[in-house]
């Protein structure tokens, strides 16, 4: 393993055979030293091969492993004055937001994994996620959101700010050849599907509005496709191999060659942990989401309603 190489917190994940998550959570506790290349984090590789022997050694006296013991003050990113926030989501807005807390919050260093909304606030509830966004619709109620929070992060205090609104829906071929127009279309005979992975919102969406519409699963052609992302899900569709995704409008408008059917308007929330050594980076993200500077920004970007972002939308 050469001295000079690095690793992208991806390709870590794949080696120790870890989540991304995990990487995230072990460079917060200063367990695994990284550094920033324009908007990825990266390990050296004998900073991999010296946490690797860490683990080894301590394994092998029959101590736990190392990411599973607090890291001492000395070794702690607080320690020198930095504390990482880790933000999940893949939505750009979220890279705008952790530019923007770099920027005017001293101190912090935000890093962003690229994980669903159901993973992510299971990363929240198992300490390893600061910021979690999530757009998940419960069919029963009708709203987004607060229903799943409330399940999975019982016990936590927590508050749940707006980021943004937008639309949802089909991607379809350019035409509309299948004149899609509901989610009851889905059940036509020889429609071939693209999904998301389990956890996205997007593959909660379709699971809810599924059960409700009496559609098995089992009856999509496509539904075990998987993409992990909107431009994934609009390019099989822009390509011929599907002929209907589920997706958010602006993954559309960039990949192009695809129309876009809108069903529904998504409620896209972040979640904050409050713990009292939170609080300050808390009231400075807050008054981010509210400022000109980022709200301008995300209104370069089509597709964004912005008619509730910065509010308080519950607190424990």
């Amino acid at each position: 393993m050469s001295s000079d190489m690095s690793y992208t917190t991806e390709e870590v994940a794949k080696l120790l055979k870890i989540s991304k998550l995990t990487v995230y959570d072990l460079i917060k506790k200063g367990e695994l030293p990284s550094y920033r290349v324009g908007k990825q984090m990266r390990v050296d590789a004998a900073d991999l091969e010296a946490y690797k022997q860490r683990n080894k050694e301590s394994m092998q006296a029959g101590r736990p492993a190392l990411s599973d013991v607090p890291p001492s003050p000395a070794s702690s990113p607080a320690a020198s004055g930095t504390r990482t926030i880790v933000i999940t989501g893949q939505d750009i807005s979220l890279d705008i937001l952790a530019k923007q807390m770099e920027k005017s919050i001293p101190g912090i260093r935000p890093l962003r994994a690229y994980a669903g909304s159901l993973d992510s606030l299971v990363s929240m509830y198992r300490g390893e996620a600061d910021i979690v966004s999530t757009h998940l619709w419960d069919g029963d109620t009708g709203t987004y959101n607060l229903p799943y929070i409330r399940k999975l992060l019982i016990g936590s205090s927590y508050l749940v700010v707006n980021l943004l609104s937008r639309r949802a829906g089909f991607y379809v071929a350019l035409g509309n050849p299948h004149k899609l127009s509901g989610w009851a279309d889905l059940k036509r005979p020889g429609l071939r599907l693209v999904n998301r992975e389990k956890g996205a919102g997007a593959r909660v969406l379709l699971d809810e509005q599924l059960r409700l519409h009496g559609i098995r699963p089992e009856e999509l052609n496509g539904y075990d496709s998987e993409e992990t992302n909107h431009l994934g899900v609009a390019g099989k569709v822009a390509s011929g191999q599907a002929d209907v995704g589920i997706g958010n409008e602006k993954a559309a408008s960039i990949v192009g060659q695809v129309d876009f059917i809108p069903l529904i308007q998504e409620q896209y929330d972040l979640v904050l942990m409050k713990k009292p050594e939170n609080r300050d980076w808390i009231e400075s993200v807050i008054r981010i989401l509210n400022s000109a500077a980022f709200q301008d920004e995300l209104r370069a970007i089509s597709g964004y309603d912005l008619s509730l972002t910065g509010r308080i939308l519950y607190e424990t």
